[in-house]
């Protein structure tokens, strides 16, 4: 069965919440771009939202690693949401692990008025610890999938994105310049590498 298969929606009466994590460059984003146009060939009005933040292929657009773009809405917080999404009936959020804790909030609102919510996001920061709102949104979705890239190291599934440069902040937004993803044990054997020529 494919990783990709979207949830059967028979029966479905009220609005619902799909999170689609993982690690960088696992391809979230580009499942959420083609969950949105497959809702806009059913004719269904669709608006996606990014953190006003987030620059690094475009101001407006949300752009996979792999040069898929579909237009977006960027906003500087998540209860701006609410104040946009009115005549929407499918609504997409990238990169939610950017956005503030309110998003939770406003998701639920969302669901609860009706709306079909996709989110996309990073469900580990680089140190591996739950990432911004991320894990209370897979806590409360009704659908979850996780999407894994592959290790260039050993070739197993990557979980985890680890981070090629030395900066310390939680948020550093960064491409392949910046980030690699691993599996869990080439991970924890770059984390001690980095640390014993850290001694």
């Amino acid at each position: 069965m494919s990783m990709f298969l979207e949830p059967s929606f028979r029966g479905q009466r009220s609005g619902w919440i799909e999170v689609i994590c993982g690690s960088m460059f696992s391809g979230k984003t580009e499942e959420l771009i083609r969950r949105i146009k497959r809702a806009r060939i059913a004719n269904q009005a669709t608006l996606i939202f990014k953190p006003a933040a987030d620059v690094r292929y475009d101001d407006n657009d949300v752009v996979s690693h792999d040069d898929n773009q579909i237009d977006s809405v960027p906003l500087p917080s998540s209860k701006e949401i609410l104040h946009h999404a009115t005549d929407a009936k499918v609504i997409g959020i990238d990169e939610a692990q950017f956005f503030d804790m309110d998003l939770v909030d406003v998701c639920q609102k969302l669901a609860l008025n009706g709306k079909r919510v996709i989110i996309a996001g990073l469900d580990m920061d680089y140190l591996g610890r739950p990432f911004g709102p991320v894990p209370n949104l897979l806590a409360i979705a009704e659908y979850i999938t996780k999407v894994h890239a592959i290790c260039p190291h050993c070739g197993n599934l990557a979980t985890h994105s680890y981070r090629l440069s030395e900066e310390k902040a939680t948020v550093l937004l960064g491409e392949k310049d910046a980030y690699e993803p691993r599996c869990r044990i080439c991970y924890q054997m770059g984390n001690i590498l980095d640390f014993t020529n850290n001694k």
